[in-house]
């Protein structure tokens, strides 16, 4: 299998940067939990079980459980997962490519926040929805936000790495099984998407048995 991206440039070892860095915009005041803001306003309040892929450093996850409903969080990164631990021990943390995830009980929501779609290790795009989907519920969502473009992604993908469209991503979800709801130009979900180098983009699974 070819080597994840993220991995092949940053060597696993980009979590305290990350985590300094966010540190630093929240200091500053920066509102950091749009992401998470979603999320809730799409499952309303009651408290709900939520997958974090890709979680990096944990800030959705968090922000995600302060808001009461029950987190897990997965990535293949363990300097990024090693900060997440830290900050939050007492939500359940999975180092892991998420193509082998398997938690063993359904959620009503994955969240991928972190430009996860144009990262994942080439040739495991379809699987990984795949695995995803199986872990929702029925009704179950699927949101994920991600650039289209080098613009849009504060990462430069190895030689030979090409960004996946919005279509392999909308063919991925398809052949899992869920259906696109909606879909905005960010994460605040007012306006809609209309082309761009950003979406995000809400997937329901319409049926089946959740492990």
């Amino acid at each position: 299998m070819t080597e994840n991206p993220w991995l092949a440039v940053t060597g696993g070892t980009a979590g305290p940067g990350y985590a300094q860095r966010f540190a630093a915009l929240e200091a500053q005041g920066e509102d950091l939990h749009g992401e998470a803001r979603r999320v809730q306003a799409l499952l309303g309040e009651r408290p709900s079980d939520v997958l974090d892929a890709g979680c990096g450093t944990g800030r959705v996850a968090i922000h995600l459980a302060r808001l009461g409903h029950r987190v897990v969080g997965a990535d293949l990164d363990p300097s990024m997962l090693a900060e997440a631990r830290a900050a939050a021990p007492g939500i359940e943390w999975h180092l892991v490519d998420l193509v082998d995830l398997h938690l063993g009980h359904p959620v009503d929501a994955v969240v991928a926040a972190g430009n996860l779609w144009p990262l994942l290790t080439p040739g495991t795009h379809a699987r990984v929805i795949a695995v995803l989907a199986r872990h929702l519920r029925p009704g179950g969502l699927l949101v994920a936000g991600f650039g289209l473009d080098a613009a849009h992604v504060p990462f430069t993908l190895p030689d030979g790495v090409a960004f996946p469209t919005l279509d392999d991503y909308d063919g991925a979800c398809r052949g899992a099984g869920l259906v696109r709801t909606h879909r905005t130009a960010d994460w605040d979900g007012a306006e809609p998407y209309a082309g761009g180098g950003y979406a995000v983009s809400v997937h329901a699974r319409t049926g089946g048995t959740a492990p």
